[in-house]
């Protein structure tokens, strides 16, 4: 038992404590059927995962067994992670946007003995990674043909009395395997047991301070370390209300519906939302009407209602830097964002603080994580108690993860201020050098470029070129402009202004020669992203290999590429 890790702290007797102090209060709110809500108490919530348990108890495999989750988030998986570990097992949450060979390597490297199937798109493709032999169960939102095929939730937990004991789990046990999203290479399953979880859990709602009044809207994949602990462990922690996005059309009505009072997304949204509202209202009249006292007020109101974020008292941004300029936008809208950094294998290390304006930086580390920088690479080197137990059936991989005195390399880049606040640079591996000998540092130069409305995500490479090139994926809408002879001179000509107002920024060796506008979307299925839509760098460039001298040879600032 790790004695930084109180027992009534972890998941399982949190479950308990919220079963028997709120039984009947609502807790989880669940779109069925075209916006109808189901809603879960903190009873029926137990109830649901003991009689789940209880069914897993008697498949009579042995403690400790992987069993898998292939879904989107919803209520059940939820319930379903709850009556893994009440059963005695180990959870494997799966991306649901995966390549069915992706799904299948992955339950084969788990060893898993069963999978939970869930609301999901794409299932008649998808299924063909799922073996035919391995036992499943479909949640109720599951496709059709998951539901016809395997045993259904609603069935089993119909016909299965609840555990009526309360298991618990030692804090030193197995609790999960989450797989990393394979930026670099095949996913690791990282390994986590109950006290990594909840010590990551619990140093980083030290800064949050959440509460049983707030309210979450759970979007971003569960199978992801920050969801994993902000959202599941959140609100065991505080017992607070959950609630589900529909789909990604009904996306905007999910989150007014829901009013949350704690909100986190990735940089990428908090720029579609501001760009929605840009094109309501120009930006140069909107901050002259914003700089109005009265007028002012009663548009920021306004705005952040129609957001469904006037409630929101804290918003949070992760996974990638916020563009400063971001930055002081919502904070001009009375929406001030923090940021915060960690990696699937250390959880949470740090947070900015709220109230302190600590904008280009996450922040100083939470209480108890230690850092450094390595003087040679300037990597960030992390020490605390939420690091993985290892890579599963990796050794050599774990090892290669760690120093010779036991801290993680991240990575990542990283320098620290005099106020202990932590900045990312950028990716160790990241950074290539050009023909003239200078090296570039691609993600803050990326970081300003993807500002620009029509860029939905964009690359800067250039080793051994000359001088570096930026390679553009347009927005659907900026893609459809560009085939319209009408619209894309104004295109070009935009995009082209917005190179040079770059370029003024930047270090001479640093410039981008030009921009290439790519028209084939970078998607999880053709292996240029990650589930969690972070660009494969590698995989990207050497997909554009052959033309890129081409490209650094063309006249035009802005050009389109394949």
């Amino acid at each position: 038992m790790d004695s930084s890790v109180p027992a009534d702290q972890l998941p399982l007797q949190r479950l308990y404590h919220w079963e028997r102090q709120a039984p009947q209060r609502i807790t989880l709110s669940q779109p069925v059927d075209g916006g109808r809500l189901q809603e879960f108490t903190w009873a029926q919530v137990a109830d649901g995962a003991r009689r789940m348990a209880a069914h897993l108890r008697a498949q009579g495999w042995p403690p400790g067994s992987a069993v898998a989750i292939v879904s989107k988030n919803c209520a059940w998986w939820l319930l379903s992670d709850l009556a893994i570990w009440m059963a005695g097992h180990v959870s494997v949450p799966l991306y649901p946007t995966l390549a069915p060979a992706s799904i299948a390597q992955l339950l084969e490297h788990s060893g898993a003995r069963a999978c939970f199937i869930g609301k999901l798109d794409g299932w008649e493709s998808l299924r063909t990674g799922i073996a035919a032999n391995l036992p499943c169960i479909a949640y109720p939102l599951a496709p059709e043909d998951a539901r016809l095929r395997y045993d259904g939730w609603d069935a089993i937990c119909a016909r299965t009395p609840p555990l009526a004991s309360e298991p618990v789990r030692d804090a030193g046990e197995l609790a999960t395997l989450m797989y990393t999203s394979g930026t670099t290479g095949q996913p690791k399953g990282v390994m986590h047991s109950f006290a990594t979880l909840t010590w990551a859990a619990h140093a980083g709602n030290q800064r949050l301070a959440l509460q049983a009044e707030d309210r979450m809207l759970s979007y971003l994949p569960l199978a992801h370390m920050t969801e994993r602990l902000l959202v599941e462990h959140g609100w065991l922690i505080a017992g607070m209300h959950l609630f589900f996005a529909e789909s990604l059309q009904t996306f905007a009505a999910d989150l007014r519906r829901a009013r949350p009072t704690v909100f986190f997304s990735v940089p990428r949204l908090w720029v579609k939302f501001q760009q929605n509202i840009h094109a309501r209202l120009a930006p140069r009249r909107l901050d002259r009407l914003l700089g109005t006292p009265l007028l002012g007020r009663l548009l920021r109101r306004r705005i952040l209602h129609t957001m469904g974020l006037d409630r929101c008292r804290i918003a949070a941004g992760g996974a990638a830097p916020m563009p400063l300029a971001l930055l002081a936008w919502y904070r001009g809208l009375g929406l001030p964002i923090a940021e915060g950094y960690g990696m699937t294998e250390v959880g949470i290390s740090h947070t900015t603080l709220p109230g302190r304006n600590q904008e280009g930086s996450v922040g100083p580390a939470l209480e108890g994580v230690r850092t450094r920088v390595d003087a040679q690479t300037s990597e960030l080197l992390l020490h605390s108690p939420a690091l993985m137990l290892g890579y599963y059936k990796e050794p050599q991989l774990t090892q290669a993860a760690f120093t010779e005195d036991g801290w993680l390399r991240t990575g990542d880049q990283a320098s620290e201020d005099a106020s202990g606040c932590l900045r990312i640079t950028g990716r160790v591996k990241d950074q290539f050098k050009t023909s003239k000998g200078k090296y570039v540092v691609p993600a803050p130069i990326e970081d300003r470029l993807a500002m620009h409305p029509a860029v939905e995500a964009c690359l800067v490479t250039g080793a051994n070129l000359a001088r570096p090139l930026g390679l553009v994926m347009l927005s659907p809408e900026a893609l459809a402009r560009a085939g319209d002879a009408r619209h894309r001179p104004q295109l070009l000509a935009s995009l082209a202004q917005h190179l040079d107002e770059l370029n003024s920024r930047l270090d001479p060796h640093e410039r981008l020669d030009r921009l290439v506008l790519l028209q084939t979307p970078w998607t999880v299925d053709n292996g240029l992203v990650t589930p969690t839509f972070k660009l494969k760098r590698q995989s990207i460039e050497a997909r554009y290999a052959p033309q890129l001298a081409q490209w650094a040879t063309a006249r035009e600032p802005v050009l389109f590429g394949d």
